[in-house]
């Protein structure tokens, strides 16, 4: 069977979705969610302290996925760890037979359950992606050899397509691809000009682009987020329907599905991030085919 690598290397349209680590060691259900898209997705994301909440660790939850036979996503932000503890998570990552990693800065920890948490920030995500790179070749950032054999890692970033003004985002996006990024995973699409225009800009770089489809459960959702999240922005025709569907659970999925009908020729792969409402997943892939 192909891994992610293979399969971005290969063109493949790629399909990936998420799953957040419960706050607890409770797993049971999350590793149902992974089970329901079961040979549907390419890989499957676990995000790391999402939304800066102290949950149970991203490295864990990808050991459990990879015991039984999912190809996990390791998320890692730089926002909780040193160099050192950075460098040594990856090791282990790769010990645990893991090899994709995301790569972020992640959310200040003002924003999460524990405020006065010391933010680390050792590094950013540039850099991180470099010190990955040197692990892969044999070396710590500081080009101390590693012992036996080399980790192998596939290397992932992020973009907001959405950043206004969009340069230096594409800035960073040409900084990460340097530093070693395979494929970009996007913040949420909800306006198909916009992403275009973004797709427009970057069409120099040579990437693999998963387009972000953030399932809406309200339109309090879609407000809150023109409102307080960067670079996204919910049209107000869109927050009408969620605001007049009957059945906001189905509007969702019939709005995700239409998303990725219209994004599957633009880009190289979509990235669904259910925000707990995971068992809709299943649902958005048949209703766009997938």
């Amino acid at each position: 069977m192909m891994t992610f690598k293979e399969k971005i290397q290969s063109g493949k349209f790629l399909v990936t979705s998420e799953i957040a680590p419960p706050k607890g060691i409770e797993t049971r259900e999350i590793l149902e969610d992974a089970e329901l898209v079961r040979n549907r997705v390419d890989a499957i994301n676990v995000t790391d302290g999402q939304s800066s909440v102290m949950r149970l660790g991203s490295l864990a939850v990808c050991s459990l996925l990879k015991q039984k036979s999912f190809e996990p996503v390791f998320q890692i932000t730089c926002r909780d760890r040193n160099r050192l503890a950075l460098q040594s998570d990856l090791l282990s990552a790769a010990a645990l037979g893991i090899k994709n990693v995301l790569i972020l800065t992640g959310d200040h920890p003002a924003l999460g359950d524990h405020p006065e948490a010391k933010p680390v920030f050792d590094l950013d995500s540039v850099q991180l992606l470099q010190a990955a790179v040197s692990l892969r070749k044999g070396a710590d950032m500081k080009g101390n050899k590693l012992e036996g054999a080399f980790p192998e890692f596939c290397l992932g970033a992020v973009v907001n397509p959405g950043a206004d003004p969009i340069e230096p985002q594409i800035l960073k996006m040409e900084k990460k691809i340097s530093a070693g990024a395979e494929f970009f995973q996007t913040q949420a699409v909800y306006d198909i000009e916009v992403f275009e225009k973004f797709l427009f800009k970057i069409k120099h770089l040579k990437t693999t682009i998963l387009a972000g489809i953030v399932l809406l459960k309200s339109a309090g959702m879609a407000r809150y987020m023109n409102e307080f999240v960067a670079g996204v922005n919910v049209p107000a025709d869109l927050i009408k329907e969620m605001e007049e569907a009957k059945d906001k659970t189905l509007k969702s999925v019939e709005i995700a599905a239409r998303f990725i009908k219209e994004l599957k020729p633009m880009c190289q792969g979509i990235h669904i991030m259910p925000i707990g409402w995971n068992k809709l997943v299943p649902n958005v892939l048949d209703a766009c085919g997938l």
